[in-house]
């Protein structure tokens, strides 16, 4: 009896694809993308359908290759054009991604948005910005998460709006340049004053007259609508204005002297929680820096965080049934500094005897 050898004819293999699902009246309808193609079409990056769609074909199943029933989509969408189909499934559906790329894609958009944080904020205090890592901890302090679905200014504009609420932390200003007539400059200065206005320069050429000030983001459509009744426009220097001289970082050095000045002097509470912010930010860096010096190691080392020692892998375990290592232990639990094997030994010499003199009371 012979065998005939059965394959499959015209078959089409979707792989690299990337699944967009929407469910409606009880079905799931999905789609077959191109990756990386559906967030680029979301944000109006791409506006060519073909180059987002691998087919324009509706699916119960994409991993299957289950055709969507044509009534079904009727009954769903009120349509049978597909094309039409497939937009509102780009539009409201849900990307389908594994685990790991929507944790890296999270994490990415979140250094976004810290970013965007740290370009458009202050320290009120310095006038300086904060670093990127002082931004992604109050970020989680305030138990921040990323929306896939919102751009990342969005997300950063409201991150702002809580972190003024709980932190030491404004709006940079921004640094605009008014002109107007020099028969309206009184005009002009009445506005800037109502405004809160800082005054950074003052020129006058020919018959017009210009300032450099600096301003709050918020005001800046009200100050071009206010500005025609002067004959005046404005104009944007720079979009996010910080004190010049040093890093950002300076600000951290003299963290102490910061502490004295606010118990010294009757401060407000502003300056109380900066300078709060400040110390408990350096101490976070000091115990990175103690962590990052403990990953520096070598593979046959490790750190004893409780003897602030370095011990090789071999007797690492030796050393945690130590004395010295459990006498350490307790009193890190008990937030005592660690003592060297010398003085664990003194002190554990002189505990036991006063433990033996207690024998002796009569």
């Amino acid at each position: 009896m012979s065998r005939t050898l059965v394959q499959p004819v015209g078959q089409k293999r979707l792989t690299n694809v990337a699944v967009v699902r929407l469910r409606k009246i009880g079905q799931r309808f999905e789609i077959a993308c191109f990756p990386n193609k559906v967030l680029s079409w979301r944000t109006r990056v791409e506006k060519d359908l073909d180059e987002v769609l691998q087919s324009h074909t509706v699916y119960s199943n994409v991993s299957k290759g289950v055709l969507a029933k044509s009534k079904d989509l009727t009954k769903a969408f009120g349509t049978d054009d597909l094309t039409k189909i497939c937009v509102e499934i780009l539009e409201k559906g849900e990307l389908q991604v594994s685990g790991k790329e929507r944790e890296a894609q999270l994490s990415s958009q979140f250094r976004d948005i810290a970013t965007i944080v740290m370009e458009k904020t202050i320290n009120p205090e310095t006038r300086r910005p904060y670093t990127m890592t002082m931004i992604e901890r109050l970020m989680h302090e305030i138990h921040f998460a990323v929306d896939p679905n919102l751009t990342s200014k969005e997300q950063a504009l409201k991150v702002i709006k809580k972190l003024i609420e709980h932190f030491p932390i404004k709006r940079a200003p921004l640094t605009v340049r008014f002109t107007a007539p020099k028969s309206n400059l009184a005009g002009l200065m009445e506005k800037l004053d109502e405004w809160n206005a800082i005054v950074i320069s003052k020129d006058e050429s020919g018959n017009q007259s210009s300032l450099v000030c600096e301003i709050e983001p918020s005001i800046l459509h009200s100050c071009e609508e206010r500005l025609k009744d002067v004959q005046g426009r404005v104009e944007v220097l720079s979009v996010s204005a910080h004190a010049e001289g040093g890093s950002s970082t300076d600000q951290y050095d003299n963290v102490e002297d910061n502490v004295e000045k606010v118990h010294s002097v009757p401060a407000t509470k502003e300056a109380v929680a900066i300078a709060q912010l400040s110390e408990t930010m350096q101490k976070q860096s000091l115990s990175g820096e103690v962590e990052s010096q403990g990953q520096a190691l070598g593979k046959n080392q490790k750190r004893c965080k409780e003897c602030a020692i370095v011990v090789e892998d071999k007797s690492y375990r030796d050393h945690c049934k130590s004395a010295w290592h459990k006498h350490n232990y307790t009193r890190n639990k008990n937030g005592l500094p660690p003592l060297s094997q010398e003085e664990c030994l003194i002190e554990i010499e002189m505990a036991e005897s006063n433990r033996g003199m207690k024998d002796y009371d009569y």
